[in-house]
């Protein structure tokens, strides 16, 4: 059914709920409201600013907007000589100047990208800066919109951790750990191709080998870049680790703190 349907509302009912009439049981599961439409992101967004601090010696400030963040993305930048600033999801690009970042990160988070607006236009202000920025999951959706791309509601999302992607700018495939039912819409007819947005040239970097879903996009000049899969997966694949160091090359050749 699930092949057939795709991503279909459901509902699981044991003990005395389960002795309800079974009519009754559907309607409470077609009750649910649809993920499309659905603005999540805030609802799971921390309410206050907070600090991850470095391993050692500090080397990079990176502010990190919560869509919904997982605690090993500030462990990976911890061990990396990162402190992270943890802000609410509507903090606007002026109000976090005041840490004076070397870069800007975006994390995953629940909801449908489309509803997004405020975060777009966050991360659309941090590209004009040139602040280097780098997003996860939710976080390649809202970098995608902000280059100009579409969104869409996929009929069947990606979850697991066997999930191969092919990386279009080295050829290399990473085995994945991928959590999402929305994706960005391809802007070109194949992958690794440039396409014009109001910030220079960009390209969709990385694909899914199973479907062919845009899982990267990333700035020509290398100041942004961002994966739909999980490279802080706390319990594997590991492969996509290097894109945190990535991201420290790049902070150390453009964090506008070396201006």
């Amino acid at each position: 059914h699930l092949r057939d349907q795709g991503s279909v509302a459901a509902g699981i009912f044991s003990g005395e709920a389960a002795k309800r009439p079974v009519e009754e049981l559907v309607e409470e599961v077609n009750a649910q409201e649809s993920m499309a439409g659905a603005d999540l992101s805030t609802e799971v967004s921390t309410d206050a600013v907070y600090t991850i601090p470095v391993e050692g010696e500090k080397k990079y400030t990176v502010v990190a907007y919560d869509m919904g963040i997982k605690m090993s993305t500030p462990n990976h930048f911890a061990k990396r000589g990162i402190e992270t600033i943890v802000v609410p999801a509507g903090t606007p690009f002026e109000e976090i100047k005041q840490y004076n970042p070397d870069g800007v990160f975006v994390s995953n988070g629940p909801g449908d990208p489309a509803t997004a607006d405020e975060a777009v236009a966050i991360v659309r202000d941090v590209l004009k800066e040139e602040v280097p920025f780098f997003g996860i999951c939710f976080g390649n959706q809202i970098l995608g919109r902000a280059l100009g791309l579409d969104t869409f509601k996929m009929k069947f999302g990606h979850r697991g951790i066997n999930v191969p992607v092919k990386n279009h700018v080295t050829g290399k495939i990473d085995i994945t750990s991928q959590n999402h039912g929305f994706a960005l819409a391809m802007p070109t007819e194949n992958p690794g191709e440039e396409f014009d947005t109001d910030f220079g040239a960009a390209k969709v970097t990385h694909t899914c080998l199973n479907d062919g879903a845009v899982e990267g996009v990333a700035l020509s000049n290398g100041l942004a870049y961002s994966v739909q899969y999980h490279p802080e997966s706390a319990a594997g694949p590991h492969d996509a680790n290097p894109l945190f160091d990535q991201f420290i090359d790049l902070m150390s050749n453009h964090s506008p703190n070396n201006k």
